[in-house]
């Protein structure tokens, strides 16, 4: 793999001329690409909405692995969480486990983990939905109230300030200018009693605009104990104080109630995969949440080179929590961030940079109790769990010829992790204890991005990342926490991306050097697993798209992605392969519309090949491909109605797996996909 990076880096280098002397490259005024595709380039596409061809040419800048995804791309089929709304993002691994809890992965971030997100920051409108410690839940992402995503791979992200391997995903919601409609119905559902109504309504008055949005979510789920309940609400007011100057107020809600079925043995799954862990269903496992986001931001030109962003937030959260007990918490998390936005000359010489910081602070209020059936029982533990982190950062770009910048840019960082616990009367295993830990950390990065006059792109970067352990890898006994260090690496990474032609493509190589990768195993299928610092680990990989546009009306959307993630020389597991994540996982869909305004899209995801249960290598998860087909018909101006059928063949499938240390007949880490599903929905936009 290593020969093969350095290849490919040298290929690269020629692609544009390669693709120039391509039989199709003198096809250079063809149609762009529908506004659906999650390539970025740097050549406009004038089917893009404003807000999303901004986005596109804002993220283009980066020397790196960039996508935007539209609501345009997804708003035609069922789109409930964050892996449907991904789906066609390459370099993204988003697989559901059970209702709105997704793990998505970007380079093997938080792999790790057994439970929510780790590794890569998840924002709405650069409010992270991750606490302060870094910890994540995806269940609070509403697909219909996000205007368009932003997705930041690696180390690309630092225009967020992380210095995470992941990167970032931020999530913009829809303002009263840009929604794209002043009223909108939307109902659809389906298979497994899936039901769900959304209303939003866009105005503009003056300098004033608002959006607001609610959604209804049911659902009994593909499984026994899957049961959904869910609601989003989003509100967001503007005033313009001219072109560039504005201030807006963004509070998001959600109330989600959801039963959790449990994974299963490998034995139980080729029974019946629609099963559920017989231990879930006696307590009755679930997770309840409800949340509110606030901001108050401003995007403020303070004169024709700078710009300056920056925004205050705060964020309650309240989860009940059943599961080998009931978990009743309470947080709150506060912060700010600023960014200044430069564009000017440097020695004759045409830059930009950005610069700026983000602080952040948040208390968690923990309780856990016996678990009755979901009820709560007698009290087994108390603890407050407080942290606190801050970045500065700033990257610049200077082009030293008309087509060639150079790129160069760093973050330092500090954390801080402040425990408490208390000794419980009756409960031996509680204790009091005090203890606190700050990590420190600076993460360089440099660059080279080349620009073709057609929008061709060739970029190439090299990014140190580090990762603090949050509250649930520290695991403190009562002497303290465990002995597990910060995550680090190097990143290096190769790509091109552009338009030829009737091709749209995005191709990046990476190659990821850890040294204490936090990895987890599972302790049993109800206690939240147990985490460990690897030594050294590998990362490394190709993240491609490819869009053609075969003929008038006719598309072939692909993404391929190729995950080599393994140990180094390990004292134990010598260079085993690292499980969860699928050597290569390939999406592809053909897309027909017709002039009349219906369209058809069959599609096929596959995982290609067998994945490792167990860091020892003894047991795999079978590979899958299912078949898809998404259609729909837009009425006229105002009417459009949609229908998505899933896995056509009623493929029994693994959807994605957790981690042992060593597989057993015993080892309860397969979580099914769901089987046959119809979708459907109607949306009046007026």
């Amino acid at each position: 793999m290593k020969s093969l990076l350095l290849a490919t880096t040298a290929a690269l280098a020629f692609a544009p001329a390669a693709f120039a002397s391509a039989a199709f490259a003198a096809d250079t005024t063809a149609d762009a690409t529908q506004v659906s595709s999650v390539i970025v380039t740097a050549r406009p596409n004038p089917e893009d909405p404003p807000v999303v061809a901004d986005a596109r040419k804002r993220l283009s800048e980066t020397p790196g692995a960039v996508s935007v995804i539209s609501q345009e791309s997804y708003i035609n089929r069922q789109t409930l969480a964050l892996d449907d709304m991904l789906r066609d993002a390459p370099g993204v691994y988003a697989q559901r486990k059970w209702g709105g809890d997704i793990r998505v992965s970007i380079r093997g971030s938080g792999i790790g983990n057994a439970n929510h997100n780790r590794g890569l920051l998840i924002a709405q409108d650069g409010v992270p939905l991750n606490e302060a410690d870094g910890f994540g839940d995806t269940q609070i992402a509403d697909p219909l109230n996000t205007r368009y995503a932003e997705v930041y791979r690696g180390g690309n992200a630092l225009r967020f300030g992380g210095a995470l391997l992941g990167g970032a995903i931020n999530m913009v919601t829809p303002t009263g200018k840009d929604a794209g409609f002043q009223n909108r119905i939307r109902l659809d559902g389906g298979s497994y009693g899936l039901a769900r109504q959304h209303v939003a309504l866009a105005r503009q008055s003056g300098d004033w605009d608002v959006f607001v949005a609610a959604t209804n979510q049911t659902s009994q789920g593909w499984r026994s104990q899957s049961q959904q309940n869910i609601q989003f609400g989003s509100l967001n007011i503007g005033r313009s104080f001219g072109e560039d100057r504005e201030v807006r107020f963004i509070v998001n809600g959600s109330n989600i109630n959801q039963e959790i079925p449990g994974s299963l043995t490998l034995a139980q799954f080729n029974a019946n995969p629609r099963q559920s862990s017989a231990g879930n269903l006696a307590n009755d496992n679930g997770r309840n949440q409800r949340g509110v986001r606030g901001s108050l931001r401003t995007t403020w030109r303070l004169d024709d080179s700078l710009v300056f962003e920056g925004a205050v937030y705060a964020v309650w959260k309240d989860l009940d929590h059943p599961i080998f007990q009931v978990i009743d918490q309470q947080s709150r998390n506060y912060g700010a961030f600023g960014r200044f936005d430069w564009d000017g000359e440097i020695g004759g010489k045409r830059a930009d940079a950005f610069f700026g910081a983000w602080y952040r602070s948040g208390d968690l209020d923990s309780n856990f109790y016996v678990n009755n059936r979901g009820g709560r029982g007698a009290p087994t533990s108390r603890t407050l769990q407080n942290a606190e982190a801050i970045d500065v950062f700033g990257e610049g770009r200077v082009f030293v010829t008309d087509q060639v910048a150079i790129v160069a840019g760093a973050t330092w960082g500090q954390a801080k992790r402040d425990y408490q616990s208390f000794a419980i009367p009756g409960v031996a295993s509680t204790f009091n204890l005090k203890a606190d830990k700050t990590y420190d950390w600076v993460s360089p990065r440099i660059g080279l991005l080349w620009q073709g006059e057609g929008g061709d792109q060739v970029f190439a970067n090299l990014t140190r990342s580090v990762e603090p352990p949050n509250f649930g890898s520290m695991s403190p006994t009562n002497i303290g926490f465990a002995p597990v260090r910060s995550q680090k690496a190097w990143t290096g990474e190769v790509g091109a991306r552009g338009h030829r032609g009737p091709f749209t493509y995005d191709v990046t190589l990476y190659r990821a050097e850890l040294k204490g990768e936090m990895l987890q195993y599972t302790v049993n299928p109800s206690i939240p697993a147990s985490t460990f610092n690897a030594d050294k680990t590998l990362h490394q990989g190709i993240e491609a798209a490819l869009d053609w546009a075969v003929a008038p009306q006719w598309r072939i959307r692909q993404t391929w992605t190729y995950s080599d993630f393994r140990f180094k020389d390990d004292v134990q597991y010598g260079d085993n392969r690292l499980p969860i994540v699928p050597k290569t996982f390939y999406r592809s869909e053909v897309r027909y519309d017709d002039p009349r305004g219906w369209f058809l899209a069959p599609s096929v995801e596959w995982s290609a090949a067998d994945q490792w249960i167990d860091y020892r290598n003894t047991q795999k998860a079978p590979g899958y491909a299912i078949l898809n087909l998404n259609a729909g018909w837009k009425v006229n101006q105002t009417v459009s109605v949609f229908l998505d059928a899933r896995n056509l063949t009623d493929k029994a499938y693994v959807s994605n797996t957790g981690a042992a240390t060593t597989w057993t007949a015993a080892s309860a880490v397969l979580w099914p996909g769901d089987g046959r599903s119809v979708f459907g929905g109607v949306t009046v936009s007026f």
